[in-house]
């Protein structure tokens, strides 16, 4: 995968990118990245969790996005999941920003962020959570894009080599 000179388009996702999600998902856990899942995941166990998630992004629960290359090749996805409870409305979490490894580096999750923080802002959120693996790459990205740290959880989710690795959440508040 070779992203192009172009800068990738954010779209909404559609059911016909399960693959190229699954694909983002394989690529983060191969890297090692504490996504969820363990390494060994095939593609169709990919597929699946990702095709799970469309009874919430039909229902706008969850805002899935994907940023893709010139030639339609999926680069990184990020969600906005929604708090349903009535007292957390307000509220809403960044989840699964994956960018595969061949487009790092270019500013893409931060932009992938912003565009989550920006959808956020539209529909009247007004705090953001979010958390990842202590020591991630990820976090550089948090921190510097403003993200507050608020606590870490000692061996929370295991690495994808089963390895227990510490968890930090963020918040960002969007009114102010």
């Amino acid at each position: 995968m070779n992203p192009t000179t172009r800068p990738a388009v954010v779209r909404p996702a559609v059911p016909g990118d399960l693959d190229g999600l699954a694909e983002l998902l394989l690529d983060a856990v191969a890297d090692g990245a504490s996504v969820g899942f363990l390494a060994g995941t095939g593609r169709a166990e990919a597929v699946a969790w990702w095709a799970s998630l469309a009874p919430s992004v039909e229902a706008g629960t969850r805002l899935l996005w994907v940023a893709e290359d010139g030639a339609g090749r999926l680069l990184g996805t990020v969600s906005l999941v929604r708090e349903e409870k009535p007292n957390g409305r307000h509220r809403a979490e960044v989840a699964k920003l994956l960018v595969h490894r061949a487009a790092r580096g270019a500013g893409l999750g931060r932009r992938l962020l912003r565009h989550a923080e920006d959808a956020a802002r539209a529909a009247g959120v007004t705090l953001l959570l979010l958390d990842t693996q202590t020591g991630s790459a990820a976090e550089h990205l948090y921190r510097s894009a403003g993200w507050t740290p608020f606590g870490t959880v000692p061996g929370h989710a295991a690495t994808p080599d089963g390895v227990l690795a510490d968890t930090t959440y963020y918040y960002r508040r969007l009114d102010g």
